[in-house]
């Protein structure tokens, strides 16, 4: 944690700099104390107009102390509705693919899964490019089908 210091006496390091630099060097070192000490320390303040004393929380935390609070955090990034629809889309799509041929499962998990391009495919099953491409058109229509008549 950072230790509250002394404010320089800049007068004496600058004695040639003028009176609105001096105070903007004030200025500047009273800002860095604020930031690394004062908004950093728990304190009690006392009013004495008042006769009252009252503290002063940190307004800096540690992850520590969240953590011992049970503090809970919200996880921005992560949107639980589109995770939520993208499980379901993910269940119907498998749903459909057990309705489709085992040749179309097969070119399917090989163009999508696996990696595969056209070309290799077509190369490894000894069947044109072209043909490989009509195939996967038409079955990917045949899915879009089923999936529609799903909802």
């Amino acid at each position: 944690m950072a230790t509250m210091k002394r404010i320089p006496n800049y007068r004496k390091m600058y004695p040639t700099a003028s009176e609105e630099v001096i105070e903007v060097l004030r200025q500047g070192e009273r800002r860095l104390r604020y930031l690394e000490y004062d908004i950093k320390v728990e304190r009690f303040v006392l009013d004495e107009t008042k006769q009252v004393a009252f503290f002063i929380p940190s307004r800096e935390d540690s992850l520590e102390r969240l953590i011992e609070a049970e503090e809970q955090f919200v996880d921005e990034e992560t949107n639980v509705e589109e995770m939520a629809i993208q499980t379901v889309m993910v269940e119907q799509l498998k749903e459909t693919m057990a309705l489709l041929s085992a040749d179309e499962v097969e070119m399917i998990n090989a163009l999508f899964y696996q990696g595969f391009s056209e070309r290799e495919y077509a190369r490894k099953v000894g069947i044109p490019q072209k043909t490989i491409n009509d195939r996967k058109m038409r079955i990917l229509h045949k899915l879009k089908k089923l999936l529609e008549n799903q909802k």
